[in-house]
């Protein structure tokens, strides 16, 4: 460990020192070969060293200045692929021109949803995310159907990448050792090219089933589902990622109204 980097807290900061378990973690992105690769929070380069090893451009984005400092001393070839910046600011279109390209990392723990939604984004140039997270967002991210880690993370997320939760990784190998566990996923684009409702009003539908996830749908998307519909009585985490797109076309959809001069009432 470098005297000179110190994991800070505030960053998330918890740097891998097992250099079996990093040189897996850099293999993920194997499964998407010839991309350009962009790490995100190298720290002191554990993983960087192994992602070095593969034929394709690599870059590397750190926050941290001690350990873009660190990172330009031990490897001065890297210099002009450090970026010294915040991931969560970054417009990723033009960090390998345009082109598509992996995402990988050991991800700082407070922000790591946020990076995923940042994906999200930039869906069209990411189509394989790979890295090491808590083990309670890997779960989330590769939730199935009918588990209790299904919600609002794995319906957004599986809308447009298949998740593979490859592995978990102890505290121990960590300096400082987290207080959880951690896992390395893998997301790789799915076929889904668009949606066939609209997707604002799908997350808002997501998002308000889940936030009352103890009732049935009748409940906590009152006022947006019809009356009797065959979903009513279900809670959202029976529901697959397919048929909550279609509850939102079914919400989308114009209701009938009634014949001309029929008289209604309230």
């Amino acid at each position: 460990m470098n005297k000179n980097v110190k994991p800070k807290k505030a960053l998330g900061q918890h740097f891998l020192c097992d250099l079996s378990v990093a040189r897996r973690i850099a293999d993920t992105v194997d499964a998407c070969p010839d991309l350009p690769v962009l790490e995100v929070g190298p720290g002191m380069g554990v993983l960087t060293q192994f992602l070095r090893q593969k034929p394709r451009p690599l870059k590397v984005v750190e926050i941290d200045d001690e350990s873009v400092d660190y990172l330009r001393c031990q490897w001065p070839e890297l210099e002009d692929n450090i970026v010294a910046d915040d991931f969560l600011k970054m417009h990723l279109e033009h960090t390998f021109g345009g082109d598509p390209f992996v995402l990988t990392g050991n991800y700082p723990y407070n922000i790591s949803s946020q990076i995923f939604f940042k994906v999200l984004d930039y869906k069209h140039l990411i189509p394989c995310c790979t890295g090491m997270i808590q083990k309670e967002v890997a779960e989330r991210l590769a939730g199935r159907p009918g588990s209790k880690s299904f919600g609002i993370l794995s319906v957004l997320v599986q809308l447009w990448y298949d998740v593979e939760y490859l592995f978990t990784v102890p505290p121990s190998v960590f300096n400082p050792p987290p207080k959880v566990q951690s896992a390395v996923i893998r997301m790789t684009r799915n076929r889904r090219t668009e949606l066939p409702c609209d997707h604002a009003l799908l997350r808002r539908i997501v998002k308000q089933a889940f936030q009352q996830r103890r009732k049935m749908l009748r409940g906590s998307l009152r006022g947006l589902l019809p009356e009797g519909h065959p979903y009513g009585t279900l809670r959202p985490e029976q529901l697959s990622v397919e048929q909550f797109i279609e509850l939102a076309c079914t919400v989308q959809a114009p209701r009938p109204t009634p014949p001309e001069g029929e008289l209604t009432t309230l």
